[in-house]
């Protein structure tokens, strides 16, 4: 053998090893799909800089999100305000394109770990135009349905996703107990067991755990599916008066019978991420409460996601605002926060955790706790893998089948409160084909006023052009005889009602949008000028009343006037589902997910509470059937009994002959 071919050998051996050494270097466990969670997790810490370790600890606002300040600090997640888009009527392309952008920021950092995009998606995907807009969870309370509760959680998971966002502030499992606070209608109930069982969102949300996995562990099932929210952590819906943002004094066993049961539903169920209250509990802010935080939520209930701070949430441990911020941070970290959200001034709470940690304040051992957790929920969701969203899904946003859904739970959520002013004579279901009818109020063609707060804006908006989606004049308009006239107003004057020859008329009045603080209330009274304009209508003619609010308002004056009272909530995009029911096509089945007070002076008013004396108590709803369901009744009975066919005809066939010659309008409504 020649010594050439022997070097070439030897030479060939070298390369090839200093190929699989390279290999070899390249490879970390972290990047490995293969290697177990807690593997990735471990191995990702032990390479990350103290810089690093905090960056990710930070959440943005869009804002100020570029790829210079992503790559920089390793930023571990950004969100969208209420209201924070790309660009007005943003497209999900525009969405996509915009995240995807902040992405490629966080992929050329160091460890190239992605972060998290985060946004309000409380009901439905509210903050994007022509997404489908479902009833606020009050509504949802009301329909009792838990599976139609995860359905929408997963329409919801597809629109967001739709956009390029893997993860939403949702749901809010507060125990509204009063409703003058302005974030009631975040709450499905003041029942705590109805508020447990709507928890069944967060499975649509997040994916059903498999069968296999470890219960209470955050799941993700993959690029269909978001990171859900639960929030906000603990006490929320139970402030003296219902004061936003204020104290809620309560023993420790209530606050665990009534706040806190919904918890533990939602972490054995796999939620990812909880959320932080503005609120304090017996005294003591939230946010630098260690005892419930680390204590309870990750120790007792054993908790594995982690825990997110509100918007600017640190601020607001003390009093005034941001004062002595470096406390604050050592307050809320120290707590167990694990993310805090500084939409805009994230170099200063870099700083001071920095700081805090450089000297010995803050131990290690916390920090690499709360970015575990991170990394956990990036790694479990599949962030890793797929860092970057594609346009695959853009037609999920707004399609028509989503459309539908929110449909079903408009019509679900409605509560028939009075249907006729005695038992013998129902209004509804109302009769399609009349010669004329009138559609009035100020919430009767408002899209914005049928969807409320935290809807394209962070406060709502008025008017039809902000959004896509039906009113409940719309809905009327289409689901009458094309032979019926139906004359809007707005706000019609007595004489106006008198001297027109209504059929009947249907009412729709309430509260204007506000999300938060600006919507506590004291006095719950319906906008101006919706009882003028049931006063001006209901005394002239039959009419139904469709309440759109986001809790119950004082209603008790104006009741005996009132042929037909509904509560719709606030419904959101799909008005089809008022008119569903109203005309019959579907029964009414909905029940108060609340108690209906007679007046504000009996708040707080709970079921259960000594003196209980509501207008309507918790779980009132009456029933009606459909067109159908009474045409069949009716139909089958005469099948029954032969001898009586007649005896059930005659009476149908004279309100036929009445309703033609402008007779009773009740008798024959349904035919």
């Amino acid at each position: 053998m020649s010594r050439v071919p022997v070097l070439a050998v030897v030479a060939m051996v070298c390369i090839c090893w200093w190929a699989a050494m390279a290999e070899a270097v390249e490879y970390t466990k972290y990047r490995d799909p293969r290697q177990p969670v807690a593997v990735r997790v471990r191995d990702l810490l032990d390479r990350m800089t103290l810089e690093e370790k905090i960056g990710q600890m930070v959440q943005i606002d869009r804002s100020v999100a570029n790829v210079l300040t992503m790559r920089t600090y390793s930023i571990g997640s950004v969100l969208s305000g209420g209201g924070s888009t790309p660009l007005p009527e943003a497209s999900a392309q525009d969405w996509i394109d915009m995240i995807n952008e902040f992405q490629k920021g966080s992929l050329a950092s160091r460890l190239a770990i992605p972060m998290i995009y985060g946004i309000d998606a409380v009901h439905g995907h509210n903050n994007v135009y022509n997404a489908t807009i479902f009833p606020h969870n009050v509504g949802l309370g009301a329909t009792r349905d838990p599976d139609l509760a995860r359905r929408i959680g997963a329409a919801t998971a597809l629109e967001v996703r739709a956009t390029g966002i893997q993860y939403v502030f949702a749901p809010c499992i507060a125990v509204c107990r009063d409703p003058r606070w302005g974030r009631c209608y975040e709450s499905y109930s003041e029942d705590h067991k109805i508020v447990q069982e709507m928890t069944e969102i967060i499975p649509g949300l997040q994916g059903d755990i498999p069968a296999n996995s470890r219960k209470a562990v955050p799941y993700v099932g993959g690029k269909t599916k978001v990171a859900a929210c639960a929030k906000h952590f603990v006490g929320d819906g139970g402030t003296t008066k219902g004061i936003n943002e204020n104290n809620t004094e309560i023993d420790f066993h209530g606050l665990l019978s009534i706040h806190m049961a919904a918890y533990s539903d939602a972490i054995i169920k796999g939620v990812s991420t909880i959320m932080v209250s503005y609120s304090s509990w017996n005294g003591e802010k939230m946010h630098a409460n260690r005892e419930l935080i680390t204590g309870f939520l990750k120790s007792t209930l054993k908790f594995k996601g982690f825990v997110i701070s509100d918007w600017e949430g640190l601020d607001r441990i003390t009093s005034p605002l941001h004062s002595n911020y470096s406390y604050s941070v050592q307050a809320a970290i120290e707590a167990g926060i694990d993310m805090v959200m500084v939409p805009f001034n994230y170099s200063e709470f870099i700083n001071d955790l920095t700081n805090l940690v450089k000297s010995n304040v803050i131990p290690i051992d916390r920090i690499d706790d709360a970015v575990g957790r991170i990394l956990l929920v990036k790694f479990t969701m599949g962030l890793f893998e797929n860092p970057l969203a594609d346009f695959s899904l853009v037609n999920e946003l707004g399609s028509q089948a989503h459309r539908d859904l929110a449909r079903e739970a408009v019509r679900k959520s409605l509560v028939l409160l009075k249907n006729g002013k005695n038992e013998t004579t129902p209004l509804l279901p109302l009769s399609k084909k009349v010669h004329k009818i009138l559609v009035a109020g100020s919430h009767a063609d408002n899209l914005g006023y049928q969807c409320g707060g935290w809807t394209i804006s962070w406060q709502g908006f008025s008017g039809n052009n902000n959004t896509r989606g039906t009113t409940i004049l719309d809905a009327i308009k289409s689901t009458v005889d094309p032979s019926t006239e139906v004359i809007y107003n707005e706000n019609p004057d007595a004489n106006f009602v008198k001297t027109n020859d209504f059929a009947y008329a249907v009412v729709a009045v309430g509260e204007h949008p506000y999300v938060e603080s600006t919507g506590d209330s004291t006095t719950l009274t319906m906008a101006d000028p919706g009882p003028t304009v049931i006063s001006n209508v209901c005394q002239s003619v039959k009419c139904v009343v469709v309440i759109i609010s986001g809790r119950p308002i004082v209603i008790e004056p104006y009741l005996s006037s009132i042929d037909a009272l509904v509560a719709a909530w606030l419904p959101g995009t799909e008005g089809q589902g008022i008119a569903d029911v109203l005309f019959g096509d579907y029964g009414s089945t909905g029940k108060l997910p609340r108690t209906w007070f007679r007046t504000v002076d009996q708040l707080p008013m709970n079921y259960g509470d000594p003196n209980y004396d509501p207008l309507f108590p918790l779980g009132f709803g009456l029933k009606t059937e459909s067109v159908k369901e009474l045409v069949a009744r009716s139909t089958s009975a005469g099948v029954a009994g032969k001898p009586y066919l007649l005896l059930v005809m005659v009476p149908l066939i004279i309100g036929l002959c009445l309703r033609a010659q402008g007779g009773d309008e009740d008798l024959g409504s349904w035919l």
